[in-house]
């Protein structure tokens, strides 16, 4: 029977032209629309009438390849797909697949700090308003055929709207419209001919069906009537929950791709589909595994303007179980009378409170539609998938007698839940780096030694009154302790942290003052690698954006990785027009991070939004420490790093070992500030660990050039960076396997070393143990060129062997005589005895 009889024998509404038009659309009521009483209701479009995936998507594909064909290979491969909220954005998104083309839809969901480039009015619907916020703005903005899909085609007002607005701002020469079903009237075709040649355009229309609709005159008034009196014989909004009471509720954590669009609100790409092309089996996989065994009927039910990736995602499903076992539909605003009758399109009706904080208000109702059995017990589902962004992923999704996962939990018998990670889009701003003139406005403005209404919290620390980075590029969570005398020469200060079992952090060595020789190994260096750390610093904030949003907040860990940071800041000014907050804090090794620092990080962000950086790993002691110290406090312990050599974390910019002229020099390069230190009678409960601004070293201070010199490269490597990150999202084997570790155990045992951590890998940490400790001779792998430059002639300096050697993995590694171990540290930061041979670590090192 077809699903448009009852309403067209009660209220004489009439489909006319092809005979396809019955199996493409049945009929139904509207509820609370005075603009248009019946509601067109498509079989293969998958928004209110489950429909097996292959359906769904197979319509969308064939009209994108139809376009395909109208337009010809050349003009196709310039043409960009829009679509439209709610009802078509999944079936835009087909057409672009079949079309081969990047995709954007209408939204009605606003988001924070994203500009509209466009919107219009659909003047019929019951929520009218439509915006375009794409990431890129440049998307719209091309000369190439503009698509733009619809579900049906009945009056061309809404088209109309669209192409006036976006004609206005971005004239082109050529619009595709596409829809299912074309039902405009002549004098509506009319009209939209008449545009087309005012504004001097061609436009062509591409339907899977076409034909009219005939409406009686009083057909508002008949619709009042009949809704009135088919409501109190409508179908129940809830089914009889089983027998055993509710549905198991099942989470299912999807693998999906990190930074991949969710969907086509803020844009897709050709990229973006063979991403998740590549994915879609193992995604499939999670779902099946989730699934009771034996389920014959499976709705894949996707939420709203969210219907591609659900879709997708079904097909998918689909494939692997086999069989015509999977069905796929979403939920929507559009309010609708449900008519437990075959000759009705909407059979069943669940209305719930909307979930994801809408514009239109978090009271206003959503329905899912055909999802409870109704009368027809052969309709019941055997489970339900529902596939939600995180956005919606809130408690008025769980929680109430009227949630919709409560619901969904009495009319099948296993609800699935899987919660996509919604897109947070970082918008394409060309334009020069140019740092604020202000400290972010998170931060609180240097100047008081308190913040307003949190006096039990210290403020963070600027320059130029302490550092000589300006106060925009990095706020310090530390203690000015200035004016304390702190250094020792190395063999003292070891002695004495050895006599009196005291902390490494509770003194500073004295600074390493360079000598013309080793400054110009710094430049040359610098020269040198400044493309290369700039690949690297890109590829780390291009993958911090996809995976943590625009949002982050940047925590370097003072002093090595606060360059990092800054430059990791001064990437997103340049490539994002993002100002993010930066902040450098310290970590000690043996007493963890500073943790009013993180009461200070918490008070002023989210947790989950606080991203830690460091210049590079060694054998991966820092990553642990603060693995550990952040353990159960809700920040993220996935350090981000421009190198990892040691395969100590999972966002990195390159795991080659390689010189980062930073770690070349001291506090002349990072800002004229000293490693950090936690000393009591110095440090109280509710201080910042502590650290000293050397001014007085300003006439040798190469911070500025150091960052300036690398920032200078990011145009020319600004396409590497974003492939970059695509190859790590991309990496199997990402995730840290610490084979640094292993490799530093090798070396122990081979040169008779009792202690691990008197291995240091790495050129940044055989640096640091040249310029800070008593080094016994160095490791460097044979063949190794320029980058151990500056190695060699501070080894030469201090007398230090330099032995070149087959195999290692790492380009050198500074090894730490045990004969002057007596004032080093063990696991702890305190002296170690053990039968009169006293072992070290080196405590901040890694």
């Amino acid at each position: 029977m077809w699903t448009g009889r009852w309403v067209a024998d009660r209220a004489g509404i009439a489909l006319t032209g092809s005979e396809r038009l019955p199996e493409l659309v049945g009929l139904a009521l509207r509820s609370g629309n005075p603009k248009r009483a019946h509601l067109l209701v498509s079989t293969v479009l998958g928004k209110h009438v489950p429909q097996r995936p292959s359906v769904v998507h197979g319509a969308g594909l064939e009209l994108g390849r139809r376009v395909r064909d109208l337009l010809g290979a050349e003009a196709a491969g310039r043409a960009v797909v829009l679509g439209y909220a709610e009802t078509a954005t999944g079936l835009g998104h087909s057409v672009a697949d079949g079309l081969d083309a990047p995709y954007l839809h209408s939204t009605r969901r606003p988001v924070p700090g994203l500009d509209p480039v466009g919107g219009f009015e659909e003047e019929h619907s019951h929520a009218t308003s439509h915006l375009l916020l794409p990431a890129d703005p440049g998307l719209l903005a091309g000369d190439g055929p503009l698509v733009l899909v619809d579900d049906e085609f009945s009056t061309g007002r809404t088209v109309l709207n669209t192409i006036r607005d976006l004609h206005a701002r971005h004239p082109r020469g050529h619009y595709v419209v596409v829809a299912l079903v074309d039902l405009r009237s002549a004098a509506d075709r009319r009209r939209l001919d008449e545009a087309a040649a005012e504004l001097g355009v061609r436009l062509d229309l591409v339907a899977t069906a076409s034909g009219g609709v005939e409406l009686p005159e009083d057909v508002v008034a008949r619709a009042e009537r009949l809704i009135a009196e088919a409501a109190p014989a409508a179908a129940p909004p809830v089914g009889e929950p089983p027998s055993a009471g509710p549905a198991p509720l099942d989470r299912v954590e999807l693998d999906w791709p990190a930074g991949l669009p969710d969907g086509g609100r803020h844009g897709f790409t050709a990229h973006d589909r063979a991403r998740l092309d590549a994915a879609l089996p193992r995604l499939a996989g999670q779902l099946a595994e989730a699934l009771p065994a034996g389920a014959r009927r499976v709705l894949v039910l996707g939420f709203e303007e969210l219907m591609y990736a659900p879709l997708r995602l079904a097909d998918a499903l689909a494939e692997r179980l086999g069989g015509d076992r999977v069905r796929f539909s979403t939920t929507t605003r559009s309010p609708v009378l449900a008519v437990d009758d075959p000759g009705y399109a909407i059979r069943t009706r669940l209305a719930f409170p909307a979930h994801d904080d809408p514009r239109d208000g978090g009271s206003s109702e959503r329905y899912a539609y055909n999802v409870a059995p109704g009368s027809d017990p052969a309709r019941r589902f055997d489970a339900v998938v529902l596939v939600v962004d995180d956005v919606a992923d809130t408690p008025a999704l769980h929680e109430g007698e009227h949630a919709l996962l409560g619901q969904l939990r009495r009319v099948t018998d296993r609800v699935v839940l899987a919660v996509l990670p919604s897109h947070r889009p970082v918008p394409v701003v060309p334009a020069p780096l140019a740092a604020p003139s202000s400290p972010p406005a998170a931060l609180s403005p240097p100047g008081s030694s308190k913040l307003p209404g949190s006096s039990e919290l210290p403020a963070p620390l600027y320059g130029p009154a302490f550092s000589s980075y300006p106060a925009e590029e990095v706020a310090w969570l530390l203690k000015d302790l200035s004016g304390v005398a702190l250094e020792a020469p190395t063999e003292e200060r070891e002695e004495a942290v050895q006599n009196g079992g005291a902390h490494y952090a509770e003194s500073l060595p004295v600074e390493y003052q360079p000598s013309p020789e080793y400054q110009e190994l710094f430049h040359q260096a610098l020269r040198g690698s400044a493309s290369r750390i700039a690949l690297a610093v890109g590829t780390v904030a291009e993958t911090l954006l996809r995976e943590r949003g625009p949002g982050l907040v940047l925590a370097s860990l003072a002093r090595a990785g606060t360059p990092v940071g800054i430059l990791v800041r001064r990437w997103l000014a340049f490539a994002h027009g993002l100002s993010v907050p930066h902040y450098a804090v310290s970590i000690v090794r043996g007493r963890g991070i500073d943790p009013v620092a993180l009461r200070y990080l918490a008070a002023h962000h989210r947790a989950r939004d606080v991203v830690f950086v460091d210049g590079w790993t060694g054998k991966g002691a820092i990553t642990r420490e603060l693995a550990d110290a952040l353990a159960g406090t809700g920040f993220d312990p996935d350090l981000a790093v421009l190198a990892d050599p040691g395969r100590c974390v999972r966002t990195y910019g390159t795991r080659d070992d390689f010189l980062i002229p930073s770690a070349c020099l001291n506090s002349t390069v990072s800002g004229l500030v000293s490693r950090t230190v936690l000393r009591a009678g110095l440090i109280g409960p509710d201080d910042f660990h502590g650290a000293k601004h050397y001014a007085d070293l300003a006439g040798n201070d190469v911070s500025a050039l150091f960052l300036d010199t690398v920032a200078a490269r990011f145009g020319e490597v600004r396409a590497a960076a974003v492939e970059g990150a695509d190859r790590l999202a991309a990496d199997p084997h990402r995730e840290p396997d610490r084979a640094g570790w292993a490799a530093v155990e090798r070396i122990s045992a081979e040169y008779g070393i009792d202690n691990v951590n008197l291995v240091k890998p790495g050129v940044g940490e055989t640096t640091r143990v040249l310029l800070r400790r008593v080094p016994w001779r160095i490791l460097a792998r044979r063949g190794a060129g320029a980058d151990l430059d500056h190695v060699r002639l501070l080894a030469a300096q201090r007398g230090v062997e330099v032995e070149e050697v087959d195999g290692l993995p790492y380009t050198c590694v500074g090894l730490i005589h045990p004969r002057y171990s007596r004032g080093a540290t063990g696991g702890d930061g305190r002296a170690v005895a053990d039968g009169g041979t006293v072992t070290e670590t080196t405590g901040r090192e890694s």
